[in-house]
Formats: C-alpha cells, sequence, structure tokens
C-alpha cells in the first residue's frame, strides 16, 4: 500500500484525482495540507485523511513517501522544492513554474534529489498523440516543416472560474490567462513531438514570438486565448494556439513534412506518407491504444508496473514553462 499526501488542493483537476485515488485500492491518502484551511479541510474529508495547515507535518512523516500538488502555480516552487528535499515522489499538475527561472530551479531540485516525477500532461496518453510521435519519430513524414496544436474550451463563456477556481485568472497566481492555461498541454505535445531532447528531429528551440487576447473581459485583463510561433534549430516552426472562448467545436492537430502529413480531427487521423503503404490521406484505423492517464501512470510507476509509457521528466517540465515564459514576454514586449 502505498501512502501518500495532497500538498495543495487548489488546481480545478483535483476533483477527478480524489476521484481517480478514491477509487484505486493501493493508494491511500493520509494527510491534505492547503494554505486553505476551508479548502484543505473539505477535500480531506473527501478522501477519508486528515487536513494540516503545517507543511512540515507532511514532510517529516516517514510513512508519506509520495505528495500530489494541486497549489496555485505560484506555490509550486516551494513545495517542489521542498517535497524533493524531503525525498518524496512528487505528482505535480501543469504548468511547473509562472516563470523559467523558478522552473529551472525546481527541475535541478527534482534531479538532486532523484525523486519520481510526473507532470499533468494527460494528452501525452491520447492514440491520436501517439500516433503522431510515432510517426514523426519514424521519419515517415519526411522532413519537418511545420506543426500546429489548437486547444480550446469556452471556459469564459461558460463562467468556469466565477467561484472555487477564480485564482487561475489571476496572472500573479497562474502566470496568465487562457494561453498559459490550455496552451500548456499544446505546446507539451509539439515539444515531446519535435524538440531534439525529446527525440524529435527538430532540435532545440531557437527562438519564439506570441500574441495575446481577451474577448469577453469576464476576469479583468487576463489573456483569454493566445496564439504563439516557435522556431526550431532546424528551421520547423509550430504554432500554439488557445482559447476559453471557443464556443464548441474541437480544431485540429496537424503536422507537415516534406514526404508526409497528420491532420488530426477529434478523435480521427487523415494520414499521408510516401513511406507507408496505405497512408494515402485516408482517415487511419490502426491508432495505438489509449494510455492510462498520467495521473494513474505515476502510481502505477511506484508500483513498480510496466506500462510503455514513459513519464513527464523534471527537465521536459521545466522547459515547456521555460518556453511559455518567453513567450509571454515576446507578446507583452
Amino acid at each position: 500500500m502505498l501512502t501518500t499526501a495532497f500538498l495543495g488542493v487548489a488546481h480545478i483537476h483535483t476533483p477527478n484525482f480524489i476521484n481517480r485515488l478514491n477509487e484505486r485500492e493501493t493508494v491511500q491518502v493520509k494527510a491534505v495540507y492547503d494554505h486553505d484551511a476551508e479548502h484543505g479541510e473539505l477535500r480531506a474529508s473527501e478522501l477519508g485523511a486528515h487536513y494540516t495547515p503545517e507543511l512540515d507535518t507532511i514532510l517529516n512523516d516517514p510513512e508519506i513517501g509520495s505528495v500530489v500538488i494541486c497549489s496555485e502555480t505560484n506555490r509550486h516552487l516551494e513545495l517542489v522544492e521542498k517535497a524533493a528535499a524531503a525525498g518524496k515522489h512528487i505528482f505535480c499538475e501543469k504548468p511547473l513554474a509562472i516563470s523559467g527561472d523558478e522552473a529551472m530551479q525546481m527541475r535541478d531540485a527534482i534531479e538532486r534529489a532523484d525523486v519520481v516525477f510526473q507532470m499533468g500532461y494527460f494528452m501525452r496518453s491520447w492514440p491520436t498523440v501517439q500516433f503522431i510521435k510515432r510517426e514523426v519519430a519514424a521519419g515517415h513524414l519526411g522532413t519537418i516543416t511545420r506543426m500546429r496544436f489548437v486547444n480550446g474550451h469556452s471556459g469564459s463563456l461558460g463562467g468556469w472560474f466565477d467561484s472555487e477556481w477564480r485564482w487561475i485568472t489571476d496572472k500573479e497566481q497562474a502566470g496568465g490567462g487562457g494561453f498559459a492555461d490550455l496552451g500548456a498541454h499544446a505546446l507539451d505535445i509539439i515539444l515531446w513531438t519535435l524538440r531534439g531532447a525529446c527525440g524529435g528531429p527538430c532540435g532545440e528551440v531557437e527562438s519564439v514570438a506570441a500574441s495575446l487576447g481577451s474577448a469577453t473581459k469576464r476576469y479583468g485583463d487576463i489573456d483569454e486565448y493566445g496564439t504563439g510561433l516557435i522556431r526550431f534549430e532546424s528551421g520547423a516552426t509550430a504554432v500554439v494556439e488557445a482559447s476559453w472562448v471557443d464556443p464548441k467545436l474541437s480544431s485540429p492537430i496537424e503536422v507537415f513534412g516534406t514526404q508526409g502529413q497528420i491532420q488530426v480531427m477529434g478523435k480521427k487521423v487523415r494520414y499521408y506518407s510516401e513511406h507507408v503503404e496505405g497512408a494515402d490521406g485516408s482517415e487511419q484505423a490502426d491508432l495505438p491504444k489509449e494510455a492510462p492517464h498520467a495521473f494513474d501512470l505515476f502510481w502505477d510507476k511506484l508500483e513498480g508496473k510496466e506500462t510503455g509509457v514513459p513519464l513527464v521528466s523534471a527537465e521536459e517540465a521545466a522547459e515547456e514553462s521555460r518556453v511559455m515564459d518567453e513567450m509571454y514576454r515576446a507578446a507583452n514586449a
């Protein structure tokens, strides 16, 4: 039996993680810490755990081998560094950090402690995304020229952040708005697919640009949508688009190479490749199996299960935050 604890319960995905843990018989949650006692006590009651207002109570408990960090983003630095120093394995909800400098500090702390780390980038488990990663890595698209990932929902239009999750619309606590929130997932997949350090063909990020906007002003001046442009060392470019103001339809993921193209619409994939028999531009039926959710992969790893799906490394998580920080700086220049 694994014993864990929550460090912060502010993130909007916290209820989902609580449900997953309550259904998992091999993990027990002993304690919950949060700076907000009301929220901490509520989540502790849902987990059958006890609330503690003292962070050190959890960090000094030898029974607790891991922590789940779901705090506001601006609190990640303290929580990650202290958890790593205490030798606790870490699941951290995305993004890792607001600034690139803080992201690198956390990366160094995690690597120095040699603890298991996972980030909440659940889109890596999607069959469509795994297909893209596999075919690009195999060289079946030829020289990659462009990639585009659009991630949006109607959060601002529907008032999703009006009450309990309001902090995510506060730049000081979240680092940014819709572009930072949903763009983190799109950026992670682009870097995972194309970046050289992740096994991609395009080398490291060479330069970035971005433009941000707000459509409703429901949450003040925080950005509700944005577009980022990334240029890699190879000359390939990638576009990250994210939005809280998309009313209904999902948008495509696209990858372009000199000898192939992939287009994803929802769960459907159209594929053309000069190197793959049958890849004539029609819909592909032979997709990889959906992998476990990023949260479940963390517990599988701690339980010693072989899933065949790697966790998100601290270096990868830090690079995503660094590039996002650079795009915000470019947009505000």
